[in-house]
């Protein structure tokens, strides 16, 4: 398996070779430098740090700083784990070279933040008649248990806050890869606002360049 670290571009639009538009997202995707490794020896299991993103000294921690210096790599806004890739390790970059066009990925994101929203809005609840003298609009209705156990059930589908959950996407399709630019394009939509972080990993059984 094969991952990194990108952000969300934006979307357009592509013909297909039969004349089909495709939407796609267009992703920028690292390079990643790696910055770390978990060993099982160690820590108990394998795994990667790989960082992504320009940050100011400044608005680190020490600990954090000293970890980027003894790698000898720049400050980085994000840090995270990996499974361990083929011919990489501490002092190596993970690059959109990694991907291949035509394989499937597993896209990571947080999706946009609605706030506060009613049931209608953020379960999709039909809502009341607009007309014949209904009073209940958009309200959830009763959402009691009679006498037993006289209490609202755990997990009732009720107003609350909308949004802003990590959300993944599977099985996009790469349609296109731009080295020089360090972008991927998918097919579909991917979870977040513009400039949004997003994790994009090979998705399993799936083939990626080279066999890594």
């Amino acid at each position: 398996m094969s991952a990194i670290i990108g952000r969300k571009i934006g979307m357009t639009q592509l013909y297909s070779e039969d004349g089909r538009v495709v939407p796609v997202t267009v992703l920028e995707a690292g390079p990643c430098p790696v910055v770390g490794r978990r060993t099982a020896d160690k820590h108990g299991y394998e795994a990667l740090q790989i960082a992504y993103g320009n940050i100011r000294e400044k608005l680190m921690s020490k600990p954090r700083l000293g970890q980027f210096k003894k790698a000898g790599q720049t400050p980085k806004r994000l840090l995270r784990e990996v499974p361990v890739m083929e011919g990489l390790d501490v002092g190596g970059n993970v690059t959109v070279e990694r991907f291949a066009v035509g394989a499937k990925v597993d896209v990571t994101g947080i999706s946009k933040g609605r706030g506060f929203a009613g049931v209608v809005r953020r379960h999709h609840f039909s809502g009341g008649d607009n007309a014949h003298g209904c009073k209940t609009k958009k309200q959830p209705g009763s959402i009691g248990a009679s006498a037993y156990p006289s209490r609202v059930i755990k997990g009732k589908k009720l107003p609350g806050h909308m949004g802003a959950k990590q959300i993944t996407v599977k099985n996009l399709k790469v349609v296109g890869i731009d080295l020089d630019e360090n972008l991927i394009w998918v097919r579909g939509a991917v979870p977040g606002h513009t400039n949004a972080w997003v994790m994009i990993k090979t998705a399993p059984g799936d083939a990626v360049k080279g066999g890594k």
